[in-house]
């Protein structure tokens, strides 16, 4: 071997090197040998949509189960209380209406009686 040959192969073996690293650089996940670019490309995302579920204040599935099974007695009972309370707003404007009717007929009688008098 001459050392021209040396050389080139110690530049190739640098290159190569130089590629893998750079292929690993930065990568935090599982990367796929046989499929690279596409596990480059997923774990892109998956670092993407963690930022933002951290900057939009999200809330990933299992704590939103875990929140849901933690406190669904609690969420059934104020549903049960909700509707309690739409039946009580529907009963005092019923109410309400009729004691409206009853107010503006003794004002009619308080007025016939009151144009009577004069």
């Amino acid at each position: 071997m001459t050392p021209l040959e040396i050389v080139l192969i110690i530049i190739l073996i640098a290159v190569t090197l130089f590629l893998v690293y750079y292929f690993f650089r930065g990568s935090t996940g599982n990367l796929a040998i046989s499929r690279p670019v596409e596990s480059r490309v997923d774990e892109y995302l998956d670092r993407k949509f963690d930022q933002m579920i951290e900057e939009w204040s999200l809330v990933r599935k299992p704590q939103l189960q875990k929140f849901k099974d933690e406190r669904n007695d609690l969420l059934d009972h104020d549903e049960e209380r909700i509707q309690k309370l739409k039946e009580y707003e529907a009963e005092m404007k019923k109410n309400l209406t009729e004691l409206e009717g009853r107010l503006d007929t003794l004002e009619n009688t308080l007025e016939i009686k009151k144009s009577g008098k004069c």
